[in-house]
């Protein structure tokens, strides 16, 4: 029995609310504050101009990147409340219907009716509330939206990612500031995304060349258009 109760496994669907906002800001970091530096050196600012604006571009982004995941986070998890007070006032204003909707839902999982009347009473005397959440509702502790750790996550992990360019610019030559922010960033991408899908549990090589296309379109996309103001403005 012991040893069968230290058994424990560990899923990526357990970190998919932090992984998704990790995983998103640290790319948006990356590719947004490469591409703005990329653009700016483009359009032949000076070197301390192009800083400046990378400097910029981390905190704007990073506060962006937090307001707006906490935002559409909070929207979630309220949706997620009201679904269980609905579902609690259900509960407590006509149990026996609740009781055959959960035996119904795990008939239709292929478990013979005894049985599932027997799982769906246990469930129901143990936490009607959190089985009804999880059975029907689909919302458990692994996927529950959590606005405070999501904005968080985000605002770290772009800052992280937006850091590597930004790095980059009072330690290169103006003359090669472009293709060493660009390769740096490409590399940077690369290692995210392989990372991301280590922590996943999904195939690498799909998601390096998804980041490393993406990213390397919006860099080249920005520079033409840096280049085009800049000799325009010149």
């Amino acid at each position: 029995m012991g040893r069968r109760n230290s058994h424990k496994e560990t899923h990526a669907s357990s970190r998919i609310g932090w992984l998704r906002a990790a995983v998103l800001g640290a790319n948006d970091g990356i590719v947004s504050t490469a591409s703005l530096i990329i653009g700016v050196a483009a359009a032949n600012a000076s070197h301390n101009g192009i800083f400046i604006a990378g400097i910029s571009a981390l905190i704007a982004g990073a506060m962006s990147m937090a307001a707006g995941e906490y935002v559409s986070v909070s929207s979630q998890a309220d949706s997620e409340k009201a679904d269980l007070a609905r579902e609690a006032a259900e509960l407590a204003g006509q149990p026996e219907m609740e009781l055959d909707e959960l035996t119904r839902l795990y008939e239709e999982r292929g478990v013979q009716h005894d049985t599932a009347r027997a799982v769906a009473e246990q469930m129901t005397a143990f936490d009607a509330l959190g089985a009804h959440g999880r059975d029907e509702l689909g919302i458990s502790q692994a996927t529950m939206a959590r606005p405070l750790q999501a904005a968080f996550a985000s605002a770290l992990s772009f800052t992280a990612g937006a850091a590597a360019p930004v790095a980059v610019v009072p330690l290169v030559p103006h003359a090669i500031l472009v293709p060493v922010v660009g390769i740096v960033s490409l590399v940077c991408l690369a290692v995210l995304g392989a990372l991301g899908a280590w922590a996943g549990g999904s195939p690498v090589l799909p998601a390096v060349i998804r980041v490393g296309f993406w990213g390397a379109l919006a860099m080249a996309v920005t520079a033409g258009v840096g280049k085009a103001f800049g000799a325009a403005l010149g």
